[in-house]
């Protein structure tokens, strides 16, 4: 596990490093894989606060917390961060396995405005390349929520189309699938 502590406005000590890297170690039983995490410590007037940020199998997990004292701050956090990943496990362990047949790369290929000798029609300025992994549509909402991006490109397991769910204005989620012929 690697764990990279940052102070601001806050004098670095040992103890204080010491102490949270301790703390961000105490979560490796939830996790399979090592994984990333940044602590920043900061003092604003009198709050004490600390914020940790963790990269799980690609999925950020991130939690905040303000006190009086930067070690109660650092403890709250890691029981916050501890609780989102007891849920994410609980999860994962709630759904049925999947069958683990080769899945197919999303790939999108983009022509550039250039190729298509056209000045009105608008560039294209960002292009991404998405693994479509099979997982059912609840764990795809649990994805999209995990991740706070508005839509998620997945296969669907029973049905092996790609599909796309995507988070609605209203704060429901909405379901693209392709129909078949």
């Amino acid at each position: 596990m690697q764990v990279s502590v940052t102070f601001k406005h806050l004098e670095p000590t040992d103890a204080i490093r010491s102490y949270a890297e301790d703390k961000v170690g105490k979560i490796k039983k939830y996790l399979d894989n090592p994984v990333d995490a940044n602590v920043v410590l900061s003092v604003e007037k009198f709050r004490h606060i600390a914020e940790v940020n963790l990269m799980v199998n690609g999925i950020a997990v991130a939690a905040t917390d303000a006190t009086e004292d930067m070690y109660s701050s650092i403890d709250n956090v890691m029981d916050k961060i501890e609780r989102q990943l007891r849920r994410h496990k609980e999860r994962i362990k709630r759904h049925k396995p999947r069958n683990h047949q080769s899945s197919a790369a999303l790939e999108e290929t983009v022509y550039s405005s250039e190729a298509m000798d056209t000045e009105e029609a608008p560039a294209v300025i960002k292009m991404e390349n998405y693994f479509a992994k099979p997982m059912s549509v609840d764990e795809a909402i649990m994805q999209l929520d995990l991740l706070h991006r508005e839509f998620f490109v997945y296969t669907n397991a029973s049905t092996n189309n790609i599909s796309v769910v995507y988070r609605r204005k209203d704060g429901n989620y909405g379901l693209i699938e392709p129909k078949s012929a």
